[in-house]
């Protein structure tokens, strides 16, 4: 639930983003927040801005539900392990980016199907190319001409870069947390305001997404790498660049960097950063409240 609000309050901004990350050099019209949103609503209107949210959201709430579980069990394991040794043992900011990148990978790798299939149609555009009407047909088609395998293109850069970033988002938001609690002279981090709570997330999301960034960007390239859809997005002599194929994640990295330059890894972040702080924000604090209404015993936080 809470990840499915979140991601629905920054569609726009989030479908902008990987448009931006897999168009790259190769056209202008998406250049810019403002610029890149006009673009979309002149062209596409409101439905446009909207494109694939509801196949994210379908994505979104698996993959919540089993990260936020996966780090709970994770992050209890490691505490009762850490104990036996330590009876007063206490988790940490290691613990806590353990828990959150293993979390992270076995969220995103029983979903990762459902991100490729999200991935191509938030990519097609309205009068350009469009395939793909709903993601059970995305499914099958993409499956028909390109072979099951293709459901898990890019799946490698999404592991790698959930270390830092699923890491990183619970072990600082987990840190911060009881920083802010012992500062305001809470008893855990478990009883700070909506507010701090919002603070804290936002922080958190923001540096992890900044640290895995560029695997973000291999990972939507090379979901769409020969692709129709990708090709159309291409605009003058940059057509050839939307041709580009790779073999797999490095191959992409170094072609990427090649010919688009380094600042390539990192389109779209500046969609990104409008994006990921109330979004992360959001699901975090939502999830906290949620569990404060279930009476669930189990938190992020250090503190009990």
């Amino acid at each position: 639930r809470a990840g499915g609000v979140s991601r629905t309050a920054v569609a726009p901004l989030e479908r902008l983003k990987i448009l931006q990350q897999v168009a790259g050099s190769t056209t202008t019209a998406y250049n810019g927040v403002f610029r890149g949103l006009t673009h979309i609503m002149r062209t596409e209107g409101m439905v446009g801005m909207f494109k694939g949210n509801g196949a994210n959201c379908i994505r979104i709430v698996p993959n919540s539900a089993s990260k936020f579980l996966a780090y709970e069990t994770l992050e209890s394991w490691l505490l009762s392990r850490a104990r036996e040794s330590d009876p007063d043992a206490q988790l940490g900011p290691l613990t806590r980016l353990t828990a959150g990148a293993g979390a992270g990978i076995f969220a995103m790798s029983a979903t990762y199907p459902l991100d490729m299939v999200r991935g191509r149609l938030t990519t097609q555009v309205d009068g350009k190319y469009k395939q793909y009407t709903s993601m059970t047909h995305a499914a099958r088609v993409i499956v028909k001409e390109e072979g099951a395998s293709a459901l898990y293109k890019g799946w490698l850069p999404s592991v790698i870069g959930v270390v830092p970033y699923v890491g990183l988002n619970f072990a600082v938001y987990g840190t911060l947390k009881d920083v802010v609690a012992e500062w305001q002279g809470l008893k855990s981090g478990k009883d700070l305001s909506v507010p701090l709570g919002l603070a804290c997330g936002g922080v958190a999301g923001a540096i992890g997404q900044t640290v895995a960034y560029p695997f973000d960007v291999c990972r939507r390239k090379l979901q769409v790498a020969g692709w129709a859809g990708a090709k159309a997005l291409a605009e003058g002599e940059a057509k050839h660049l939307a041709e580009m194929r790779y073999t797999g994640m490095v191959d992409c990295f170094v072609k990427t960097v090649r010919h688009e330059g380094v600042g390539a890894l990192f389109h779209g972040l500046s969609a990104n950063y409008v994006k990921v702080a109330p979004s992360i924000a959001i699901a975090f604090v939502c999830y906290e409240e949620v569990k404060k209404l279930l009476g669930v015993e189990l938190y992020i936080s250090s503190g009990g």
